[in-house]
């Protein structure tokens, strides 16, 4: 750990020197870091059926906690805001090993062994849904999920507003096809009810590459709940597939969980605000709770609809997923120009932040601020998919 400098260094994994901090308890008093919130960061090792072996990071800064699964790709498992927790209940109960994860099973279906996070990423060589594409059988949006960091560090201010950084590097590489370094950021400043994600992929091969990114970002109750509604500025709007055409009239309106629902998903083009920023609210029926995810619309300029609003055993859950693409397999996306390329040294940057909001004030003013983007423009609805899928 780094002392004499303004920001507090921890490094906890390190593939290049084979370190790794283990299990750890740091707090902000131990320290001497003088944030009147309390900081607390925990990292712990699972154990037990498909969990055995995953380390687990608690970040817990004030009245918020975040828990991170670094060798799931950094992917953030669940937030608690005080008492209201952020996330969904998946039939995966267990935060599960990579180890134990094919994603060629079941068709190209696999990766769903070990979905139940808050927070994925989808990419990045491709996403969506799985296929062929020319000559290259793809699997459900990419590798990156189940890929672990090689190298995790935190940093925490010792001076106001006493920003935490959790950072982690995931490399995606393949001899001969690709050569991508990701860097994850998660930033929470004490007493904000926020999380900001800062990414970055950078191309460290001698070719030029295409590229896809999702944000899966998935929320279940209390915030998903029969009467609750989500808000998008909305450019233009479709249906995935003939089955969510069925449901285009309301495809914003959320239902008590439906016996054999399945799923039905919403492609979306956004408004953004001069500064190419966009946002979306998730709220529960009576407005008191919600969840704003807003990101920069340039690097993601689409956004997926994700209405899995089935039984709560089988997953009663709504994504809202920025992204290059949307969920249609990667050779359906190229027509749309939907999968762009990053250049040999070239640095792609990604940001979202998530607002955890836990008052009718917190909402009220969220939504107001999606009026505002949406204005007077009044939305393109097509009312067939944008793809004719085969079957």
């Amino acid at each position: 750990m780094t002392t004499s400098s303004p920001v507090l260094e921890w490094p906890i994994l390190d593939s290049d020197t084979a370190f790794d901090a283990g299990d750890f308890c740091i707090t902000s008093q131990a320290l001497a870091i003088d944030s009147k919130v309390p900081i607390r960061i925990e990292q712990t090792t699972l154990a037990g059926g498909k969990q055995q072996g995953v380390r687990l990071i608690t970040l817990s800064v004030g009245d918020m906690t975040v828990r991170v699964v670094p060798c799931r790709g950094m992917a953030v498992l669940d937030v608690m805001q005080g008492d209201t927790r952020f996330g969904w209940d998946s039939p995966v109960r267990e935060v599960v090993n990579p180890a134990f994860i094919n994603q060629e099973a079941s068709g190209g279906l696999g990766w769903l062994d070990g979905f139940n996070e808050m927070l994925v990423r989808c990419g990045y060589q491709w996403a969506g849904h799985p296929g062929q594409d020319g000559d290259e059988f793809l699997t459900l949006h990419g590798r990156i999920q189940n890929t672990p960091a090689s190298r995790v560090m935190l940093r925490i201010e010792r001076d106001a507003p006493y920003r935490v950084t959790l950072s982690g590097r995931v490399d995606e590489k393949r001899f001969k096809f690709t050569n991508f370094e990701v860097w994850m950021h998660l930033f929470i400043v004490p007493g904000e009810p926020y999380l900001s994600v800062q990414d970055s992929l950078t191309n460290k091969g001698v070719y030029a590459r295409e590229y896809q990114v999702i944000y899966h970002n998935n929320f279940g109750a209390p915030v998903l709940e029969a009467g609750g509604q989500l808000h998008v500025p909305v450019a233009e709007l479709s249906p995935f597939n003939d089955y969510a055409a069925k449901g285009l009239s309301d495809w914003n309106q959320i239902p008590a969980p439906s016996r054999d629902f399945d799923e039905r998903v919403f492609n979306v083009r956004p408004l953004s605000d001069e500064k190419g920023e966009t946002r979306s609210l998730l709220h529960n029926a009576d407005a008191s709770l919600g969840i704003e995810v807003a990101y920069q619309a340039d690097t993601l300029p689409v956004l997926t609809i994700w209405k899995n609003t089935d039984l709560p055993g089988q997953g009663y859950v709504m994504g809202i997923e920025p992204g290059t693409s949307f969920a249609y397999n990667r050779r359906y996306q190229r027509p749309l120009g939907l999968v762009p390329s990053i250049q040999p040294g070239e640095t792609v940057q990604f940001s979202l932040r998530f607002g955890f909001l836990t008052t009718p004030e917190t909402v009220s003013a969220s939504l107001q601020r999606i009026q505002t983007l949406q204005g007077d423009t009044q939305p393109v609805v097509k009312p067939q998919p944008l793809v004719r899928l085969p079957g």
